[in-house]
């Protein structure tokens, strides 16, 4: 098989060079079309109880996360001068296409009794603006009069004023989004220029527009720093442009071919698929490092280019591609997952890292048969004394130091499993931004001065009509919202309650005095005027359903990570919620974009420590079919699970959280650094058969050769993700540096305990009529005549020129 592609590819080489260019053309012209996702409810199955419930919410009340927030907390914003800015700043915004609703201390509505009609109006509070500071000052004390709106746009306490603005949720889920936000952040601007008041930004809209456009920034940012670190590596090790330039072509193919796959299969560009592109030029290139070097390698031996190239295919090719398909197992096994983040991608790295595969497999040949033999300076880091040095090394501890290696290995794995039980779990909303920026800066600013920012509901059902207006319904609530009030994380609460509450306040010419319930002697006089009222359905359709059985109360939290949101919502909330309503049938849920995000970064990790097990298991399979071999299974197994191990450790010691990001690490790692051992192992066999079977002798030779392609794929690894360090997100950064160490350290135990186990367990004894799928790699079942069948004349006319450079060089 694989001698017969070594054949077709060479000599349909043009062919196959221009079908490979086509189809990367049409995957540019489809990845064109891919566009960003904001959506980050889908970490969680739709299946899930809360998923549904959240859907279900939105089809009545809309989307919890429509709501954007600029904050401000300035004592010269109270001059009349400042505060006309502040209702032109509330217009203005209200005039952007997108922007729903705009509710400021500036602009406020109140409600009204029409005594004649017996009902309520709804009325703007400011119908000309202070022209001096007594008029504002008297507007000034109205407004806060107006409790409705107490906690919700004016802290008494600080000063600060928040500006709230409802977005139209087509224009939140759609590209437009980023217009959106940045048509609001210019107005803001003009406005804080004139006044020089600080605005502070908040809001999920904000918070996932700053996200989504740090994420378009970053492919490219981490993209062409992977490129430039690969390029430079390339060029190092082998001294040649040719070494740089295509195997960086091929590189480029896929890295089109995955972001065409996106939109092939209807993806959108994620926080995770973002990651996509630099991950494929990090894994993608140690392809081209074992290509190109058993090229070299082969070149140097016989001196016949087109030999060399037909050997590298039949003896790497299957390696290769069993490398390739553990890599991708470490990304496919997350397509079992119901968590649509997870499962998008880990199918669409999968998949290109098997194209990676067959265009490398494909392009390197093809291209290197054109180009002339590779000279002197092309060959010299074939004997690269720095990797010499390091091999021959290895090889001396393999040898003479094993105990010492196992003690020392035993040692530091003992120490770091007692780090892995200091791992903790947490995650926050924006939890990968920088502590420092602006928009955490901000969100800093909306808990300190309104408790929170991000969207929180409760939902009541009372299973009757009319069932919420009760006058005992509306006292239990009211106690129920009096208790999430007293909670500092949490804002005042938002509903039906304070609507009525309002409503009797005005039924008194807006005396703040009476902001509070109906008494059994007022409410059936407040209620009739509420009926009568002929803007209340659209006005309270925003809190309750049209048969006035279900109502919702809407909270603003905290960004308070996972572990005390699951405490303040299971061990707070609830057992209180069912405390005052445990006399009655209601169906109370507690939903919202809040508490699912969260609960979906739990189980982003949960599925991910299943999808490693899932991993482990299928690479111990190809292990086996490839080996034949229960010893040789755990001998490759346990130099894996080592840098894993000494991973973890790190976390807990250092105290970095196992997230969504981090928990990652542990697939992408245990993918590639079983690469480097199947490579390894499958040279000791082609040693063993080669040596009559003298395991000292096999692992040395091994050592010797595929010592150096291994260590230069783990550099470019290291190198490859350690540039995502670069990155604004913190769990970008966590997961490159961790990556990076991880694939360090697999490289020493895949060079130092792998052979030490085979020197200490493998008596090298190998069944000659048994012959595993790892064999296609011996040159035992190499045949000189194979070279033979090429037409070298169809394929290739080697020019009298480069005879003449050879025996000038001679």
């Amino acid at each position: 098989m694989w001698t017969k592609l070594a054949h077709n590819v060479i000599k349909f080489r043009l062919p196959l060079i221009i079908t490979l260019a086509l189809i990367t053309i049409f995957m540019g012209y489809r990845a064109k079309n891919v566009e960003m996702d904001y959506d980050l409810a889908q970490m969680v199955p739709d299946t899930d109880v809360d998923f549904i419930a959240l859907n279900k919410f939105k089809e009545v009340y809309g989307d919890d996360g429509n709501i954007l927030a600029i904050g401000m907390k300035d004592s010269s914003l109270y001059t009349p001068e400042n505060f006309t800015r502040l209702n032109y700043l509330a217009r203005a915004i209200n005039d952007i296409i997108g922007v729903n609703n705009v509710l400021s201390i500036a602009n406020l509505q109140q409600i009204q009794k029409n005594t004649e009609e017996q009902r309520f109006e709804i009325s703007p509070m400011v119908d000309d603006l202070p022209q001096t500071k007594v008029q504002l000052d008297s507007l000034l004390t109205r407004i806060v009069d107006q409790k409705f709106y107490s906690g919700q746009l004016l802290n008494l306490e600080t000063g600060a004023t928040a500006v709230i603005i409802s977005v139209d949720e087509k224009v939140l889920n759609s590209a437009d989004r980023q217009r959106l936000m940045q048509d609001i952040i210019q107005v803001g601007e003009a406005f804080q220029e004139k006044t020089g008041i600080e605005l502070h930004y908040a809001g999920l809209p904000f918070v996932r527009s700053v996200m989504m456009g740090k994420v378009k920034q970053e492919i490219i940012k981490l993209l062409v720093l992977s490129v430039l670190i690969t390029a430079f590596i390339l060029l190092l090790f082998f001294r040649s442009w040719d070494a740089v330039v295509f195997p960086l072509l091929v590189i480029f193919s896929v890295v089109i071919w995955s972001v065409g796959t996106l939109d092939l299969l209807g993806y959108k560009i994620t926080i995770l698929t973002g990651l996509i592109p630099t991950i494929i030029v990090v894994i993608g290139i140690p392809n081209s490092i074992y290509l190109l070097n058993k090229y070299h390698q082969e070149f140097e031996k016989h001196g016949n280019k087109i030999k060399a190239i037909s050997t590298i295919v039949r003896k790497i090719g299957v390696v290769t591609l069993i490398t390739n398909f553990t890599t991708a197992v470490g990304f496919l096994v997350l397509a079992v997952t119901d968590i649509k983040l997870l499962r998008e991608f880990g199918i669409v790295t999968g998949i290109n890292i098997f194209a990676t595969f067959l265009v490398s497999i494909i392009l390197i040949p093809a291209v290197f048969s054109y180009l002339p033999k590779p000279g002197r300076k092309q060959l010299k880091h074939l004997n690269f004394k720095m990797t010499d040095f390091m091999v021959e090394w290895l090889t001396k501890v393999a040898q003479k130091h094993r105990a010492k290696s196992y003690i020392i290995t035993i040692i530091v794995v003992i120490i770091a499993f007692i780090g892995v039980f200091k791992i903790n779990s947490i995650s926050f909303m924006i939890d990968d931004l920088p502590e420092d920026g602006k928009t955490k800066t901000d969100l800093r600013f909306f808990e300190k001065n309104f408790s929170g920012i991000m969207p929180l509901e409760v939902t009541i059902d009372t299973k009757k009509r009319r069932g919420i207006v009760q006058l005992n319904t509306l006292r239990k609530i009211e106690e129920f919202e009096q208790f999430l009030d007293s909670i500092p994380a949490i804002s005042k609460p938002v509903s039906i309650v304070n609507m009525i509450k309002a409503a009797r306040q005005a039924y008194y010419n807006n005396n703040a005095a009476f902001y509070d319930l109906p008494t059994q002697r007022d409410y059936g006089f407040i209620m009739r005027y509420l009926k009568q009222e002929e803007g209340s359905e659209s006005v309270m359709s925003n809190f309750t359903d049209t048969e006035l059985q279900e109502m919702r109360i809407s909270l603003k939290v905290a960004d308070i990570g996972s572990d005390k949101m699951d405490i303040l919502l299971e061990d707070v909330i609830k057992p209180r919620m069912h405390q005052i309503f445990e006399d009655t049938d209601f169906e109370i849920t507690v939903t919202g974009t809040t508490p699912i995000f969260i609960k979906g970064n739990r189980y982003l990790v949960e599925n991910l420590r299943l999808s490693l097990i899932v991993a482990f298991i299928v690479i111990a399979i190809v292990m086996g079919l490839l080996f034949s071999n229960v010893k040789m299974i755990l001998i490759s197994l346990i130099p894996n699970m080592i840098p894993l191990i000494i991973t973890a450790g790190v976390m807990g010691y250092f105290g970095v959280p196992l997230k969504p990001s981090t928990a990652l690490i542990f697939s992408i790692a245990f993918g590639i650094s079983v690469d480097d051992t199947i490579h390894f192992l499958a040279k000791y066999r082609q040693e063993l058969f080669a040596n009559n079977f003298l395991v000292p002798i096999a692992v040395t030779k091994t050592l010797k050769e595929t010592g150096k392609s291994m260590i230069y794929t783990s550099i470019v690894l290291f190198a490859g993700f350690i540039v995502f360090v670069a990155s604004d997100f913190g769990g970008t950064v966590a997961l490159g540096f961790l990556t990076s160490a991880t694939l360090l350290v697999a490289m020493l135990t895949n060079l130092i305990v792998l052979p030490a186990l085979l020197l200490t367990f493998d008596n090298g004894k190998r069944r000659r009529d048994v012959h595993p799928i790892i064999e296609q790699y011996d040159d035992n079942f190499y045949l000189a005549s194979d070279d033979e069948e090429i037409d070298l004349k169809q394929i290739t006319k080697e020019r009298t020129s480069s005879e003449t450079d050879d025996s000038e060089e001679k």
